[in-house]
């Protein structure tokens, strides 16, 4: 018998909750198909309603950060009209849910080579960081045109950059440094990965951030990821011991 949430609640330890946690979302054009849909789209449309039941319950138990992988660099290879649909999606997403991330305390963030993205979206999204910028309980932070090795790339031409303008020398090169030039250095890293859809994969996602991260993986297709869920994943992860490469 599945635990029911309020199961899962009495048994989680508010101690030792994960301070960021990271989602691959996965499953939508599955979900879509499965369903009996002829579009993907259906499954993307789908998929808001798991993006907001993950933000709630991330908010409800006091998590510090959410991070969201909610487009990568290689969708730009999907084809146009699912790309076209999945901007106009964001965009109304990143407006409709103002209200909502301001009535939490929730401050949006994002992560990626947002200058990719079209200028309606980026218009948005701004506006929406903006209004947000104050609030002070979790950080909802969008992984927009994202690539774990872009972001390390990006970094690195930065610190090239700074070497030629005198800023740093070579010899200050660290992991520090490199952490220092990611799209959000303030942000810590992950603590817990859960990706979705029954893939056995990181796709790209935080490579340098999660090096240590816990990873949790499950069947359910995104749009079905709802608080149980969530709350599954976390018992998940008090059940490990984490060494970060100790004994």
């Amino acid at each position: 018998m599945t635990p029911s949430e309020k199961e899962i609640l009495s048994r989680l330890n508010t101690d030792r909750m994960p301070v960021h946690v990271a989602i691959i979302m996965d499953g939508n054009g599955r979900w879509a198909k499965r369903h009996g849909f002829k579009s993907r789209t259906k499954g993307h449309q789908a998929g808001i309603e798991a993006v907001r039941a993950a933000t709630r319950t991330a908010a409800e138990l006091h998590l510090t950060v959410l991070t969201l992988y909610a487009f990568s660099e290689e969708n730009w290879l999907r084809p146009k009209h699912e790309i076209s649909f999945l901007m106009r999606l964001l965009s109304h997403f990143l407006k409709e849910e103002i209200p909502e991330l301001m009535e939490n305390n929730i401050r949006l963030v994002a992560s990626g080579r947002l200058f990719r993205l079209p200028e309606n979206c980026k218009k948005q999204l701004d506006e929406t960081r903006s209004i947000t910028a104050q609030n002070t309980g979790l950080v909802l932070n969008l992984a927009l045109s994202y690539g774990g090795r872009s972001e390390i790339v990006d970094a690195v031409r930065e610190i090239l950059l700074r070497i030629r303008q005198g800023e740093i020398q070579e010899k200050d090169i660290s992991e520090q440094l490199i952490s220092k030039y990611l799209y959000q250095p303030e942000l810590p890293p992950p603590d817990l990965i859960i990706r979705t859809s029954g893939e056995y994969r990181t796709s790209n996602f935080l490579l340098w951030q999660g090096a240590y991260a816990e990873y949790c993986f499950t069947d359910v297709l995104w749009p079905d990821f709802n608080k149980t869920e969530f709350l599954k994943a976390l018992l998940d992860y008090q059940s490990r011991e984490r060494r970060f490469g100790g004994v």
